[in-house]
């Protein structure tokens, strides 16, 4: 470095989300994983696919929950808090860190994080929705983080993100890259996940407020 030059510090990731979150309701970052961590993550989610841990997705929640397959066709194994591999106990520490920095700049009270493993098979899509149940609303902000080795760009599978209302342009498509993490507000950005052509794995998870 030549004398009397300075470098400005780059901002942690978790800073740049939040500033991302705070002037566009989205947020992305490619990288947010070390590759060394997000491909053990996969392996072990596909492990558990392999020893049956996966169960069939639903739609709602409670007594209105039913499988339809006309909305969603995915296989999901739900993490348990009390009894996490230890990857995924990293994953819920990361995310925890980077609710402590959402709050401390966006001010959103959130007080926990709940999570998901998801598998979709070559075909397989979620149409459009919004991640808050009309009956709880402790949903604020959706993450999720993309499992997937070597995903090109004929592989499909994009998550779709509608900017201003339901299944309609704009919109920003996100293609789940292996180590990409993308986080939106719950209430206010429908989205769906479109059909790839081959398996596409991912960690679903939701900063929560207390119900």
């Amino acid at each position: 470095m030549r004398p009397g030059l300075a470098t400005r510090a780059q901002p942690h990731p978790d800073e740049q989300l939040a500033s991302q979150l705070s002037d566009a309701g989205i947020a992305l970052m490619p990288g947010y994983l070390p590759e060394v961590q997000w491909r053990a993550f996969a392996r072990e989610t596909r492990g558990l696919h392999a020893h049956r841990a996966f169960r069939t997705a639903g739609v709602g929640r409670g007594p209105s929950f039913r499988i339809a397959p006309e909305v969603r066709s995915d296989h999901v194994h739900w993490i348990d808090p009390l009894r996490p591999t230890r990857r995924q106990a990293a994953w819920f520490e990361r995310m925890d860190a980077l609710r402590g920095v959402l709050n401390q700049r966006l001010y959103l009270g959130l007080s926990g994080f709940e999570a998901h493993l998801a598998r979709y098979g070559p075909g397989e899509r979620y149409h459009t929705h919004l991640d808050r149940f009309a009956d709880a609303s402790h949903r604020r902000v959706s993450v999720l983080l993309y499992l997937n080795e070597d995903w090109g760009p004929g592989d499909g599978g994009e998550l779709r993100l509608y900017l201003e209302a339901a299944d309609r342009a704009p919109w920003r498509d996100v293609a789940p890259a292996g180590g990409t993490l993308v986080a939106f507000l719950s209430d206010s950005t429908p989205h769906e996940v479109l059909p790839a052509v081959r398996e596409r794995w991912s960690v679903a998870g939701w900063l929560t407020t207390r119900p």
